[in-house]
């Protein structure tokens, strides 16, 4: 059987903290809580837990804090938790399972991350798989017959293990300041943080957001080192600033530069509410459609289903058409209940 630290990075949890390590028990075998400056009771809780708690001056950098918990673990693996996380008692089980069998030659294990949907976060699926356990001291092993050479790619399990999110506050407006920050020094995002820049704005940014990140979008939707996926979300970034700030020719421009490929989800439903707000209710019924049933979400998967549709239903009982206007209300309603299921 392998032992396990937990390692984690909180502040403020007085209210979550318990339920999370409490749903943990029997699992752990040392359990490691770094605060970076709780005003609440949390470091109190922390220390009636078990845990040995550690003072973190905040430094703006998530990693920087992780790995500092992770440089005080002690056991043979780490598992990495946040306090707004749960396991129920059949994925408890599952991971008790894991932790007898598992093999120590595997280096990560993957779990289930589930309820993204459930709390509007910035994914567009209800679970995917992140990497949750890790072991503490890899070693390195010779592999070949002949042309032998040292293993240097991790070994990396699948588990069935499903971990429970339930985040109890809107961290986008911290999220994009860190971007803001990241960005404004001229320099590209890597390909990972460039997709969740453009998700937070996409999900949760305000007008004046947008505005700050046009800068950085414009030359993103020059780099020639960047995916073409990446390239199209900086389309739709600009495209959506440009119609705040109400520079149409500007939104033409990267509309256009999108369609001229496959048209995102996004760049549709946007130019639905364009041409809506314009009171062209039969071309934004064109653009809402092609948005619902046409095209594929690059970002935010309810601008291609439910937000498209229910501009349809809008724009259809504009028109006289209760029937068709009904219609799109019960696929919309179809659908949510699709994602949420």
């Amino acid at each position: 059987m392998i032992t396990i630290s937990v390692c984690m990075i909180v502040r403020n949890e007085e209210a979550h903290l318990q339920r999370c390590v409490d749903s943990l028990k029997g699992l752990y075998d040392e359990l490691i809580i770094v605060d970076t400056g709780s005003t609440d009771a949390t470091k109190e809780i922390a220390g009636r837990l078990g845990a040995r708690v550690f003072d973190y001056v905040w430094q703006e950098d998530f990693a920087d804090a992780r790995n500092f918990a992770f440089s005080h673990a002690t056991c043979e693996y780490i598992y990495s938790a946040d306090a707004d996380e749960t396991l129920d008692e059949d994925n408890r089980k599952r991971f008790l399972l894991l932790k007898e069998y598992l093999d120590k030659q595997i280096d990560i294990v993957q779990m289930w991350y589930r309820n993204q949907l459930e709390y509007d976060t910035v994914y567009n699926y209800d679970k995917e798989l992140r990497a949750k356990l890790f072991k503490r001291v890899r070693s390195f092993i010779w592999e070949g017959a002949v042309h032998e050479q040292v293993r240097v790619h991790p070994v990396v399990f699948d588990s069935d293990i499903e971990i429970d999110h339930h985040p109890s506050s809107d961290h986008s407006a911290r999220d994009l300041e860190y971007f803001r920050k990241m960005t404004e020094n001229g320099e590209t995002l890597p390909e990972r943080l460039h997709d969740m820049y453009a998700r937070e704005l996409c999900k949760a940014g305000r007008d004046e957001d947008f505005q700050i990140a046009r800068e950085y979008f414009v030359r993103a939707a020059e780099d020639a080192e960047l995916s073409g996926e990446g390239v199209k979300q900086s389309f739709y970034i600009l495209a959506r600033a440009a119609m705040i700030a109400g520079d149409e020719k500007s939104l033409m421009r990267y509309a256009l530069r999108d369609v001229a490929s496959e048209a995102s989800a996004e760049m549709c439903f946007e130019l639905g509410v364009f041409y809506r707000d314009e009171g062209d209710i039969h071309e934004a019924m064109i653009w809402f459609y092609n948005a619902a049933y046409e095209t594929t979400p690059l970002l935010d998967v309810h601008r291609g289903s439910i937000r498209p549709l229910t501009e349809l239903a809008a724009c259809a009982r504009a028109l006289g058409d209760d029937e068709g206007a009904a219609r799109y209300e019960a696929e919309a309603k179809e659908r949510e209940q699709q994602h949420y299921a």
